[in-house]
C-alpha cells in the first residue's frame, strides 16, 4: 500500500496506524486549551487504518487535474509547487480528488476522521504535542512565537522537511491545515468513544486540524481544531489521506 515519495508519484504513501484508544480533547495541563476541545472522552480505534504518511502535495494533486477535464490548478503563489502541500483546496474539491484516487486505484480513500486524526498526531502521547509540552522550529514549521515574534519560515516548506511523529507520520504539526471528514461542532458534548466522523446537515462547515506554516505554535496543539467552510479555499489549508484496512 506504498510507492515512494517523489514529485511524479501519483498514490500517496500510506503509514499503518495501529489499533488502540486515546483520551482526545485538551484538559486543564494544557494551559491553551478551549471548550470547543472539551469534555475529555476515550476514543477507541477498533482496528487499524493506513493514514498518508504526509500531506498530500501539489505533484500528486495535479495529477488529478490534469487527468480531469475542466478543473483549474489550485495556485500555489509562488512559495513552490511538486512536493509542497498543495493548498487551496476545499473540503468540496477534496471529495472529487478522493473519488478520482479511488476509482484509479481501486483503494478505498478517503478524509480520516477529527478522531483518527488526533489518535495518529498524538501517536501514544498525552502531551500538548506530540513532541512534548512543547515544540520548536526545528521541530516544526509555524511562524509566530506566543509573543507575536516572527521565528519560522514563514512560507511552505517541502513535506518531510521535519522528524516523523513516534507512528512515523510527517507534518502532523504546522507546514499546512488539514481537512478532516467531519461537520464541525463547538465541542464533543454527547459523543461516545466510536472515531467515525460526525455530520451535521445543519453546517456547511468542516474541521480542519494540525495547524500551518503561518500560525503561532499554540495552534499546533494535538487538541487544537479550527473550522472552515466546505466550500472554501484557503493557501493554509490542505489534507491528507487515509485509507480503509481489509
Amino acid at each position: 500500500m506504498t510507492s515512494e515519495v517523489t514529485a511524479d508519484t501519483l498514490v500517496p504513501e500510506l503509514v499503518t496506524i495501529p489499533a488502540g484508544s486515546f483520551i482526545m480533547g485538551a484538559g486543564e495541563d494544557d494551559k491553551f486549551a478551549t471548550k470547543l476541545e472539551l469534555p475529555l472522552h476515550e476514543i477507541v480505534i477498533p482496528k487499524p487504518f493506513a493514514l498518508g504518511k504526509y500531506p498530500v502535495t501539489f505533484a500528486q494533486y495535479d495529477a488529478y487535474v490534469e487527468a480531469t477535464s475542466g478543473l483549474a490548478a489550485p495556485p500555489d503563489y509562488e512559495t513552490g509547487r511538486g512536493d509542497h502541500p498543495v493548498g487551496s483546496v476545499s473540503w468540496l474539491d477534496v471529495q472529487g480528488y478522493l473519488e478520482w484516487l479511488r476509482n484509479e486505484t481501486g483503494k478505498p480513500f478517503r478524509l480520516p476522521s477529527e478522531a483518527e486524526w488526533e489518535y495518529a498526531c498524538r501517536a501514544g502521547t498525552s502531551t500538548t504535542f506530540c513532541t512534548g509540552d512543547d515544540v520548536s522550529t526545528e521541530q516544526a514549521n509555524y511562524w509566530y512565537s506566543e509573543n507575536g515574534k516572527k521565528i519560522g519560515p514563514g512560507k511552505p516548506l517541502p513535506v518531510g522537511s521535519y522528524e516523523p511523529n513516534p507512528f512515523g507520520l510527517y507534518d502532523m504539526h504546522g507546514t499546512i491545515c488539514e481537512l478532516v471528514e467531519d461537520s464541525w461542532s463547538d465541542g464533543y458534548e454527547g459523543r461516545g468513544s466510536d472515531p467515525a466522523p460526525y455530520y451535521s446537515d445543519e453546517s456547511h462547515l468542516v474541521v480542519n486540524r494540525g495547524g500551518s506554516w503561518d500560525y503561532a505554535a499554540r495552534l499546533l496543539r494535538s487538541a487544537f481544531r479550527d473550522w472552515v467552510d466546505r466550500d472554501r479555499r484557503f493557501d493554509n489549508i490542505g489534507f491528507r489521506v487515509a485509507c480503509d484496512i481489509d
